[in-house]
């Protein structure tokens, strides 16, 4: 019989887009005594793990809970939720997740129309409003941060135009939150989907979403057909039950609800995991979470520049987590990244699609968001662009992201 050895994974720097390095704190609480799902002392868990996601998102809604599953999770379930089959849907694309979400609305019936931009570039929210007015769509689906080109999109001004067409916004702030602001009920998004191993540093496998009234009452309407309690398809203008059980936020919030209707058996340890990760977050406070993430960007910008590298897509809208490099002419992108990664321990990640083997991505994202880090990725990317025969100003790159650091 063959004999396993303990597990025993390595000590990596990650440096990439997600996931990222889990706070020591999460990884603690996650060891704690499993408690069953309807233990007083778990559901009390579980409404301090709402009130928390509240003041993450930034919003008032009743409904702020975590999907379990990785972050596509929230993203279907919130999308199977809110769409019916026929429904028009616009989707502005702007990289690899809009045609993600592209995807998964042709797989809920939806009548689909796309808008998109050149990767590396977002689109001005009027030009989003104005397709809108063309389409006139129930539902407009887009992503807040990127990864897959580094970009930030705005959104104010979007959600007021969303009313007063009667759309729901779906965004996907699953890079962005934890990160940078994600204003709710400001920027009057109807729903929202977060996740976790990116800026929470908490191990992926949980989704946190919210979504307000509007949204919430598409769901109750699909869960009245659901029960047979309406069945005039004139009065629902169509609307069908949700084809998924696991993903019906309708069955999902009646097990957040003081009901604790029976839907799944809740991912105890990855709770902990969750409202440690949220307790960490508020108590650095957003907006110095939100600095600190700017400030290791510019130290990690100000080194990539010393060292003559390229930085890819419109400078105006770059995500603050996410640094995207040209790779250098003549230069083994994968080779780059595998002697990072065998003899410095630093994983840094490629792109997708049209980027594949054009960019590096660098994530500067939660707990991996430190300066040792930085200076780390930095001082061992040098080394293997000279190894690999690139030639730059060595000794640099250092000294400027060293720089940066004695400002603050």
């Amino acid at each position: 019989m063959k004999r396993f050895e303990d597990l025993s994974p390595s000590l990596r720097c990650i440096m990439t887009p997600g996931p990222v390095e889990v706070d020591p704190r999460v990884l603690r609480a996650m060891s704690f005594p499993v408690l069953g799902q309807f233990d007083p002392e778990f559901t009390n868990i579980m409404n301090e793990t709402m009130g928390m996601l509240r003041e993450l998102f930034a919003t008032g809604n009743q409904w702020a809970y975590p999907v379990d599953g990785t972050s596509r999770s929230g993203i279907e379930a919130t999308m199977v939720s809110l769409i019916a089959p026929g429904d028009r849907v616009l989707i502005p694309i702007y990289g690899r997740f809009g045609h993600l979400l592209h995807e998964i609305a042709e797989r809920c019936g939806a009548e689909v129309y796309t808008i998109e931009k050149p990767w590396g570039s977002v689109f001005a929210p009027e030009e989003i409003i104005a397709e809108m007015r063309k389409v006139k769509p129930q539902v407009v689906a887009m992503v807040h941060g990127e990864t897959s080109t580094g970009r930030l999109q705005p959104l104010e001004g979007i959600g007021e135009a969303c009313r007063e067409m009667d759309a729901l916004l779906i965004v996907d702030a699953v890079a962005t939150i934890g990160g940078v602001p994600v204003e709710t009920d400001a920027w009057k998004l109807d729903a929202v989907i977060g996740g976790t191993q990116k800026c929470l540093s908490v191990p992926s496998g949980m989704s946190p979403i919210t979504y307000n009234e509007r949204a919430e009452a598409k769901v109750l309407s699909r869960k009245q057909v659901e029960r047979g309690l309406r069945t005039d398809d004139s009065k629902l203008g169509g609307m069908s039950p949700v084809r998924s059980n696991y993903f019906d936020l309708g069955m999902l919030q009646d097990y957040w609800s003081p009901l604790r209707l029976n839907h799944h058996t809740e991912m105890t340890s990855m709770l902990y995991a969750l409202r440690e990760g949220l307790r960490l977050v508020l108590e650095e406070g957003l907006e110095a979470r939100f600095a600190r993430h700017l400030l290791h960007e510019q130290a990690l910008v100000a080194g990539l520049e010393a060292m003559e590298m390229k930085l890819y897509g419109n400078p105006d809208c770059k995500m603050p987590m996410v640094t995207c490099v040209t790779i250098p002419e003549g230069v083994d992108g994968e080779a780059v990244r595998s002697m990072l990664l065998d003899d410095f321990g630093i994983e840094i990640a490629s792109s997708f699609g049209p980027l594949k083997g054009q960019i590096w991505r660098i994530g500067t994202m939660g707990f991996s968001c430190r300066k040792n880090n930085v200076l780390r990725v930095l001082g061992g990317l040098e080394a293997a662009l000279l190894r690999q025969g690139c030639k730059l100003p060595a000794g640099l790159a250092l000294q400027a992201a060293l720089d940066v650091y004695e400002q603050v």
